[in-house]
């Protein structure tokens, strides 16, 4: 198991950082405006003392963002990437520009998943042929898997990673994948036909289909003799199926395996049907 731990450790105040520095089986860190700080483990959660104020809120937020361009327009979506990978759910009052939220008025809540590497996990679903699908709730572990699979693959061939906030494959992860291209700082979409057109992959990896735009480009390239590598949010095929926004891949029958994961990190295969 790897973490970009020091990375993790740089965007907590100091003193925050100080009482998790050898906390090492840690998941989340959830921080609330004037309560203590959650610390989440595999099996309980324990609460620290000092209450969370305004400015250590800020201070995560800041360091995590870098105050870049890009981490704002995130920030819109709810979440923020952080060095090393690791994610930071936001919860506040937002600004809503005609019906469209724009990012946060004030954040009062902070959820920050703890990303982990597990070389070897992916091995076996690795050996698979055609396109692969990895559905599963949040916290499920379907970037880790993702992540191994696709550096497993690029031992033997190439792999071209759309990572647009650099979860996937932060720099921390990326130095034992031999045949690998990432492409960082623009959307899914894009990206997919960018990796597709430039780079001559023989798989395409990309990480949590969101919406109608990246179906549409994973269509377009799952048909040019590429191999797909992707993730979903879906409990299970009935819940995938149920989704509009996922219609035309189960349709096209775009992926010939389907890996459903549980909030255990375990998972079975299943097979997409009309």
């Amino acid at each position: 198991m790897k973490c970009a731990w020091k990375e993790l450790l740089s965007i907590l105040p100091p003193w925050l950082a100080a009482e998790v520095e050898r906390r090492d089986m840690l998941q989340e860190l959830r921080l609330r405006l004037d309560s203590p700080p959650e610390l989440v483990f595999p099996e309980e959660s324990q609460w620290l003392r000092r209450a969370v104020s305004r400015a250590d809120l800020l201070f995560c937020v800041n360091t995590a963002s870098r105050y870049s361009p890009w981490a704002s327009q995130t920030m819109a979506s709810g979440y923020l990437t952080a060095p090393g990978g690791h994610r930071i759910g936001l919860c506040g009052e937002t600004v809503v520009n005609r019906g469209v939220m724009t990012g946060f008025r004030e954040i009062t809540s902070l959820c920050i998943r703890v990303a982990r590497d597990f070389p070897g996990i992916g091995e076996n679903a690795a050996g698979l042929s055609g396109s692969i699908l990895l559905i599963g709730p949040p916290g499920s572990g379907k970037t880790t898997l993702l992540r191994d699979i696709v550096r497993t693959i690029s031992q033997r061939e190439t792999v071209a990673v759309v990572d647009e906030r650099e979860e996937l494959f932060p720099v921390e992860f990326r130095q034992s994948a031999k045949r690998m291209d990432v492409l960082t700082g623009c959307a899914k979409a894009d990206g997919i036909e960018i990796a597709l057109r430039c780079m001559g992959p023989s798989s395409l990896a990309v990480d949590e289909i969101t919406a109608e735009a990246d179906c549409e480009a994973l269509l377009r390239a799952g048909w040019c003799g590429v191999r797909l590598l992707a993730t979903a949010h879906a409990a299970s095929l009935q819940d995938l199926y149920r989704r509009a926004v996922y219609r035309p891949l189960v349709k096209a029958q775009l992926f010939s395996h389907v890996l459903v994961l549980h909030r255990d990190k375990s998972w079975r295969e299943e097979r997409m049907e009309l």
